[in-house]
């Protein structure tokens, strides 16, 4: 039977070069995964494990298969993405491909190489190690990589994920494997190398460009079908030898507009573009993107406007869904990002030292709403700047571009993370600053010229964080223009109202770390190990002094916890804390701030870090707190500088006034509500207000202010504040009592009641799943009813532990 394609993705053959190892591989797939499903080297996220392992990315490797061709006459080529990354691909032992670039798509012509029958098909991996090496070896000048985050070396000189070579939330296994396709296809006419789209907006219309770029061998004719959600046109285009460019536009009269989530619907059109052999679907959404820096008093601005709207900016920074891609699924993206949405983000940055993400991806953020900040994949190191490697930047930022430029979500492209700031870390750059300066311009002016030429009215922003244009400045502390990357509460040990000393435009990067949840520290620690200061623990903790600001910052604010698991719970309150200072302060001061994005969402591996997601995807108290402030309309209370007043902030990102009913009261610590007052105040659209302030004064000693409130859109909520540290407190027991039933579809719920005060109260439970609710406070008397749902149906009950502050500080 005559084919033109061929999937030769599945079960491959892995061989050690010149080694003893062999086992079975998965393609799509990563070599540490399936020599650990062999059972030739332990779980590298176990123990210290990944100590055991290192030896995997020293060596070279081989994957090998075969397939059947009947007819190998024609012109026949392989489709290849994500392969990771110094590679050679063999068709029966004649070299086709030799790859370097795991951002790149590669399509080599392999018509000489095929026979009829029974093929070989072999690609051998060569250790990241050694290239990284061999290339540092050959450069003009010495490039230096952040040691404090790779302690594999020479990962700048290689064009894969820089997080690979270690970093500080990263494992470092310099993994290796073939992550997307490998096609066999031959190529009749013509095949489709892109297809980009542009839009054209007028008052009740919108004009949508589609431009098909084709390849051939030979001129020809071909006939091509344009379909837009059954709109369906066909041109017969002659085509020349090599690339042909096509064009065609759709008028689409009342058109359906794609808007953030929270901000409107998220309507998409579907887009087909067909020839004889080869077909390709894109997912469109119309919409108009602008990125406002004008200057003002302060400064410059820093706001996206979406279809005419300034939008403020709730979300996070996205890393790689795992350290090792066989470990990652669509199905456990998808759980990460849907939880995104649930906590109220509309916006991701998806940071510079990990993967230009697969395409279903960006798919999922179409469909739900959460706008893409795009870094391109340089990251906190310098690189080379030699004409190869530029070249070979330019082919990886024009591909890219042109795959994903389409896809609504994605609303600006920047073109690193903290390269401008790494200028200043290294000896050899403090020292010849002129040297390093202009090879890092002709690195970013290579991303920025290539990124034009692929889609001349893609947003442009230099790098992160950056003040501006051609600005080298320290966009770390300075916060009148340009985004920000705030890291003085965690990195410089500061205060939490530190977050008050500055007034980010659009902060893009802040965080503070807490310890993993305990049912995945279980995961990777034994009893035994159950110590902050144990050897494992530490493993598990890749920033240098971290566990250390964990537990001082602790001495700062609180009385110190009884037990181990006690400290893993009372780090994540701390963490909320954290943050939540920082974005009420900064939502409070809209529109000169018009973005909040915290480090980090995700993790990659089990491991303390500043994420709001356990690895697996199960809630910290952060993103519990998260989905509170960064409702649309939230209510806060921000001191004054001087702490003599408190401000009862409202703010409101909706499209519409809300009056909103906020409900004042004090709460002792034995758990008495007392009413302060009542107040009634309107928000007008996109607006920041203070409702009401208060004198600390009239605050009783020893009592805690608590607030509620409902708005006229249907929102609401609650929170309390504490003037002065939680470890001042003298709490009283809180009484808890739960009571359980079970639920609707597996789901079980649970009564939590209080005869006393209960701060951050926390359920936790060994069984995967969500909770309704979750971080909570209860005056004495109040009750919660919180429904948990399994993420996978379970015969047992699941068994639930209960946390409170008190509880976590008292030997009781």
């Amino acid at each position: 039977m005559s084919i033109s394609r061929l999937d030769i993705s599945g079960i491959w053959q892995l061989a050690e070069a010149g080694g003893d190892h062999r086992s079975a591989m998965r393609v799509p797939g990563d070599v540490h995964t399936a020599l650990k499903e062999a059972g030739i080297i332990p779980d590298p996220y176990v123990g210290r494990n990944e100590d055991q392992v290192q030896w995997v990315a020293e060596r070279e490797w081989v994957i090998e298969r075969q397939f059947v061709i009947d007819d190998p006459d024609g012109n026949w080529y392989l489709d290849i993405t994500y392969l990771d990354t110094v590679a050679v691909v063999f068709i029966n032992d004649v070299p086709v491909l030799s790859a370097d670039n795991c951002f790149r798509r590669y399509r080599p012509d392999v018509s000489a190489a095929l026979q009829a029958g029974v093929n070989t098909i072999r690609i051998h991996f060569h250790s990241s190690i050694a290239a990284g090496a061999e290339r540092q070896a050959r450069q003009p000048f010495y490039i230096p990589y952040s040691t404090g985050n790779c302690p594999i070396p020479n990962g700048n000189m290689l064009r894969k994920p820089q997080c690979h070579f270690g970093w500080d939330w990263n494992i470092a296994l310099a993994p290796l494997g073939l992550y997307g396709e490998i096609l066999l296809r031959r190529l009749e006419t013509a095949r489709i190398e892109h297809v980009v789209t542009s839009q054209r907006h007028a008052e009740g219309k919108v004009d949508l460009h589609v431009a098909l770029t084709l390849y051939a061998v030979d001129p020809g004719v071909v006939p091509v079908h344009f379909d837009l959600d059954g709109e369906r046109v066909r041109l017969d285009c002659g085509i020349a030898a090599g690339e042909t460019t096509i064009h065609h536009v759709f008028e689409i009269s009342e058109p359906r507009l794609w808007w953030p989530a929270g901000s409107g619907e998220q309507n998409l059109y579907r887009l087909t573009v067909e020839i004889p052999e080869d077909q390709v679907t894109r997912q469109v959404g119309l919409r108009t993107v602008e990125l406002v820096t004008d200057p003002d008093e302060a400064g410059s601005r820093f706001a996206f406007r979406i279809n005419g709207r300034e939008i403020f900016c709730r979300g996070a920074n996205w890393i790689p869904a795992d350290a090792l891609f066989s470990l990652s699924s669509p199905q456990k993206t998808e759980d990460l990002l849907q939880s995104a949405v649930d906590a109220n983000m509309n916006m991701l940055r998806v940071w510079g030292g990990g993967f230009y993400e697969h395409d279903w991806f960006y798919n999922l953020c179409d469909r739900l709403g959460l706008m893409v900040w795009q870094d391109f994949q340089f990251a906190c190191n310098l690189y080379p700047s030699t004409p190869d490697f530029l070249e070979d930047v330019a082919e990886e930022v024009d591909y890219q571009v042109r795959r994903l430029v389409s896809h609504p979500s994605i609303v600006v492209w920047c073109g690193d993370n903290e390269l401008v700031g790494a200028l200043t870390w290294f000896k050899e750059s403090i020292e010849n600053r002129d040297r390093y300066l202009v090879s890092y311009d002709r690195l970013n002016r290579t991303i920025e010229q290539a990124l034009k030429a692929a889609a001349p009215e893609a947003i442009w922003w230099p790098s992160s964080p950056a003040s501006g244009y051609l600005d080298y400045g320290d966009a770390w502390h300075a916060d009148g223009s340009g985004d920000m990357h705030y890291w003085s509460v965690w990195h410089e040990n500061k205060s939490f109202d530190n977050y008050h000393s500055v007034r980010p435009r659009f902060c893009s990067e802040f965080g503070f770390q807490s310890y993993t949840s305990l049912p995945v520290i279980r995961t990777y620690a034994e009893a035994k190990d159950m110590n902050i200061a144990s050897p494992v623990m530490e493993h598990h903790q890749k920033n240098a002094g971290g566990n250390e600001r964990i537990a001082a910052t602790m001495f700062r604010y609180f009385r110190f916890p009884k037990d181990f698991a006690n400290f893993v719970y009372l780090s994540q309150v701390q963490q909320a804390l954290a943050i939540r200072t920082a974005v009420d302060y900064w939502r409070a001061q809209k529109p000169h701030c018009m973005g909040t994005l915290y480090w980090q969402l995700n993790d990659t591996w089990p491991v303390a870090s500043w994420s709001s997601l356990d690895y697996g995807g199960g809630w910290k108290v952060l993103h519990y707190v998260a989905r509170r402030f960064f409702q649309p309309v939230a209510v806060a209370a921000i001191p004054s500088e001087d702490g003599s007043d408190i401000r009862i902030s409202l703010v409101n990102d909706t499209m519409d006034d809300v009056t909103v009913t906020i409900s004042l009261s004090t709460v002792s610590l034995d758990g008495t509500r007392t009413p302060i007052n009542s107040v009634d105040a309107l928000c007008s659209p996109d607006a920041a207000v203070t409702a009401v302030a208060l004198s600390a004064s009239d605050l009783p000693p020893d009592a805690i202010l608590f607030w509620s409130f409902t708005a006229t859109n249907g929102m609401g909520g609650e929170g309390h504040y504490v003037h002065g540290t939680y470890k001042a407190l003298d709490l009283a027991p809180p009484g808890l009592e739960v009571s359980m039933s079970p639920g609707g579809a597996g789901a079980m719920d649970l009564v939590v009641q209080a005869s006393g005060l209960a701060l951050f109260v926390m359920i936790e439970s060994d069984t995967a799943g969500r909770y309704s609710d979750n971080a909570f406070d209860l005056a004495a008397g109040e009750c919660r009813r919180i429904t948990f749902t399994p993420s996978e149906p379970s015969a047992a009950a699941p068994v639930f532990r209960i946390y409170d502050l008190y509880s976590c500080q008292s030997a009781d």
